[in-house]
């Protein structure tokens, strides 16, 4: 039986559940040029264990939603965070790479349910305005939390070798577990429940051709991907190409953090008064300017260690901006079908992200300059998704998404 916590206990609980994801991956990055000795593997061998992890975070997101949709988001949840906790010990064991990509993936499956259902469960219990208050309290919160996870990770680094890291995530995947069974309701009751899977999983099509629905996706999905660009290349463009150490690496990290809570705690701020609307306008010109100048630093001599850290701490800084509001307007047109919308949303940013990821992967040359023009790339498109946002803002809620919010799939029942 499960105890209703008190709202910011919840909340707490919603953003570490949230936080699954990047601190999966943030918290070992320091340590990927020593796996690869460790484990005798190429560089992007070991980048693949990124790019695999964002791919099981995709597959498992466009499952959970619809499920969480259909049984209840309480059920499908603890079996993500059983799962995670099981591929976690199978990482900390790995004798070679092959198996730490295989169980990287399966990591990824299980945390998935923890990143698409608590956003759906923000959607569960609060309207538009304050649901995205509290996704950027929570992101907020998440923040503070990835911050450290570079700096952990390099200290347990130091101290024990990289599995003690996977050990560290085994450890918060098992607190998160118990935290959940006694404090997390069934937010999503049976009267609120579609009546068929199939009518749950079809409602990935009416939402991914809404003009909106699509801005908003790719909006916050192209900014994910350009930050995961920066997170697969800059391990070794700022350790290997530029020469800093893992602990001086881990807090140039940091400080792209440090600026996405800022931003965050801004947009938390700013967004209940002005609307998710301007606050998205913002983030998209700042992520676009920002990836402009970043392959102007990348084509040209201007490649110094300062001014590449500076473009990609603006990018950084607005992705949580991005993504907080974008879900929210996102959540918003489809409140029966929140499992859904949110699982769409978060495994389309988490699939631009593995794509951004495989992209520098490939062309990685020993220079900054595929990072550089795949974060150009992104913000550019992060600036033209909201453009689709833009235009659709005065459409009306009909046809098929009408349906859809009445909680009925055309056709269906």
């Amino acid at each position: 039986m499960s105890t209703i916590a008190r709202p910011d206990r919840l909340l707490v609980l919603l953003a570490a559940l949230v936080a699954f994801a990047p601190l999966s991956i943030d918290t070992y990055l320091p340590s990927l040029p020593e796996i690869a000795n460790n484990l005798a593997a190429s560089q992007p061998q070991v980048q693949m264990t990124i790019g695999v992890f964002l791919l099981g975070l995709c597959v498992g997101m466009l499952f959970y939603g619809p499920l969480s949709d259909r049984f209840g988001r309480r059920p499908i949840l603890l079996a993500g965070l059983a799962l995670y906790l099981v591929a976690s010990v199978g990482c900390m064991a790995a004798s070679s790479v092959e198996q730490l990509i295989v169980w990287r993936f399966f990591q990824a499956l299980g945390g998935a349910a923890a990143s698409v259902l608590a956003r759906a469960i923000v959607r569960d219990l609060y309207p538009l305005n304050e649901a995205a208050r509290a996704l950027s309290l929570m992101h907020l919160v998440t923040m503070i939390a990835t911050l450290a996870a570079p700096l952990a990770g390099s200290a347990l680094l130091s101290l024990s070798g990289w599995r003690s890291i996977f050990a560290a995530l085994l450890l918060f995947s098992v607190l998160c577990l118990l935290a959940s069974l006694r404090w997390i309701p069934e937010t999503h009751p049976a009267s609120r429940r579609g009546r068929s899977v199939g009518a749950a999983f079809a409602a990935y099509w009416h939402i991914g051709t809404q003009r909106r629905a699509l801005g908003c996706i790719l909006c916050m999905g192209f900014s994910f991907g350009g930050m995961f660009a920066f997170i697969t290349a800059s391990p070794f463009v700022y350790v290997e190409y530029f020469g800093v150490s893992p602990s001086d690496y881990a807090w140039l990290f940091g400080m792209n953090i440090a600026g996405i809570i800022v931003m965050t705690f801004v947009n938390a701020r700013l967004v209940t008064r002005v609307g998710t609307l301007p606050m998205l306008a913002v983030g998209a010109v700042l992520a676009a300017l920002s990836g402009a100048a970043l392959a102007v630093v990348g084509l040209t001599e201007m490649a110094s260690l300062a001014a590449m850290a500076t473009c990609i701490i603006v990018y950084v800084s607005v992705t949580g901006l991005l993504g907080a509001n974008s879900v929210a307007r996102l959540l918003t047109l489809y409140p029966q079908q929140a499992g859904a919308a949110a699982g769409l949303a978060v495994s389309g940013q988490f699939a631009c992200g593995a794509g951004f990821s495989a992209l520098v992967s490939y062309f990685a040359n020993g220079t900054p300059l595929p990072m550089c023009l795949a974060m150009a790339a992104a913000g550019v498109g992060s600036l033209g998704a909201f453009l689709l946002i833009y235009q659709g803002r005065g459409e009306a809620s009909s046809g098929a998404a009408g349906q859809f919010q009445a909680g009925r799939a055309p056709g269906g029942r």
